[in-house]
């Protein structure tokens, strides 16, 4: 029901409050009304209010007094009208006297002076109509005097003095009573309001991760719910574009990084031929310095290609690899650092040599020639470089050992190469595991068989 509630609109939350605290308050006026006697009585002996029914005494007096008139024959009979004033005069200011004799006909009277007073007549008046005339007491009395019986009526107005004020205060308190729920329910929006305006203000300054508050459903909950989405929104837009911008900038460290391996070994390659070293290797050294402008020519197609686009990662094409493929890259690999001076060891376990595995060729170039350029930078030419490939349970599983030299174990570093080596396996749905003991080094790598996937 709450729930509900909440998503009614504003304008039928108001009509409703309108209506139900109308009749609250109507109700209210009338049972403080209907309690004013009570309320009366209670102030009475404070106030020393007059009694509501009439000063008795009064009426005690006239009963005793009328014997002592005659009651004018009509109300031209000026002279017994003049005779019988001193017995209208017992009446006080706030009474009106008139005399009726036997045959129905007003034969005198008194007005009461009160009002002639024209600002207590204009607020009885008033008075009047919101009390429907109860401020007015009335009595009439058969009274005996001299000359026969006469109709005595009297109007009184001495409870006015309670009456009116005290149906004024009805008024005002309920008129309160319905002002006070009317503008507790404007506020309460207008709060609501201000909290929004705060919001915005909030994600103006560039705040987006506070949370817009929940109004519910109606006009301000809705305007506050698609806010908050609207914050949401742009919160992640400028979260994916600053990923983006990190990942597209990380592509290109990276990419950048594994343009220095192949640069390298075409310059160590092109060293050999300028010194004119190894003459019967010289078609085979221009073939792969060949190989190698091709490979960084795809290494820089493919960085401008997702530098342009902007993609957050890097897809591969994977495809089956044959295991020749591995092993031609890893041979090359191991002759351009034995040209640098390292030795190898090779040992090569693979029963089936014509399965094939899950890769990308130009990302396998660029794992590979990573993993060697480190043995370049950090390797003991001491110690020779070991490396085996197995082929166990559909897996080709690839470790590189070597030794790290001492200079190098004191120098920090990066890590660039091997987090890209990292994130690439990761993208072919191989593994990579690193360790490091006793200053050496080991990389163990696994790729998955292409009939696995």
């Amino acid at each position: 029901m709450t729930e509900r509630l909440k998503n009614v609109k504003i304008r039928t939350k108001f009509a409703g409050l309108l209506i139900l605290t109308g009749i609250v308050s109507v109700t209210l006026f009338e049972f403080m009304w209907y309690k004013k006697w009570n309320v009366y009585e209670f102030l009475k002996p404070v106030f020393h209010l007059a009694s509501p029914h009439g000063d008795y005494d009064f009426f005690d007096l006239l009963v005793e007094e009328a014997p002592k008139y005659d009651v004018p024959k009509s109300e031209e009979d000026t002279e017994a009208i003049e005779k019988i004033q001193p017995f209208l005069e017992l009446a006080d200011d706030y009474t009106s006297l008139y005399i009726y004799g036997s045959d129905g006909t007003f034969r005198a009277g008194k007005w009461a002076k009160i009002m002639d007073d024209s600002l207590f007549r204009a607020f009885f008046d008033l008075g009047y109509q919101l009390t429907g005339g109860v401020g007015e007491g009335y009595r009439e009395l058969n009274l005996e005097f001299r000359n026969g019986k006469a109709n005595v009526m009297i109007f009184y107005y001495h409870n006015i003095g309670f009456l009116y004020p005290y149906a004024v205060f009805c008024v005002l308190l309920s008129g309160m009573l319905f002002l006070i729920v009317i503008l507790y329910f404007i506020s309460r929006k207008m709060k609501q309001v201000s909290q929004i305006e705060t919001s915005i203000l909030q994600m103006a300054s560039g705040d987006l991760t506070t949370p817009t508050p929940k109004y519910g459903g109606d006009e301000i909950g809705i305007l506050s719910s698609e806010l908050d989405k609207l914050r949401i929104t742009l919160n992640d837009t400028l979260r994916q574009e600053q990923e983006s911008r990190q990942a597209n900038q990380d592509l290109i460290t990276a990419m950048s990084h594994d343009l220095r391996t192949p640069l390298t070994i075409l310059n160590g390659y092109l060293e050999v031929l300028k010194l004119g070293k190894m003459p019967d290797m010289q078609d085979e050294y221009l073939d792969r310095c060949l190989q190698k402008t091709k490979d960084i020519k795809e290494l820089t197609d493919r960085m401008f290609e997702y530098a342009l686009v902007f993609e957050e990662i890097e897809i591969p094409k994977t495809v089956p690899v044959p295991y020749t493929f591995f092993r031609e890259c890893l041979w090359e690999n191991c002759d351009f650092i034995q040209l640098a001076g390292f030795q190898c060891s090779v040992e090569e376990k693979c029963p089936d040599c014509t399965l094939s595995f899950a890769g990308d060729e130009t990302m396998l170039k660029r794992i590979f020639n990573n993993l060697f350029s480190n043995i370049l930078k950090y390797g003991e030419k001491a110690v020779p470089v070991s490396l085996s490939l197995t082929i166990e349970e559909g897996e080709l599983k690839i470790q590189l050992k070597n030794k790290v030299k001492k200079v190098s174990a004191d120098i920090e570093s990066n890590h660039i190469g091997l987090k890209s080596v990292e994130k690439m396996m990761a993208l072919l749905g191989g593994r990579m595991l690193c360790s490091e003991n006793a200053q050496e080094f080991t990389v163990r790598l696994s790729f998955l068989s292409s009939h696995s996937e």
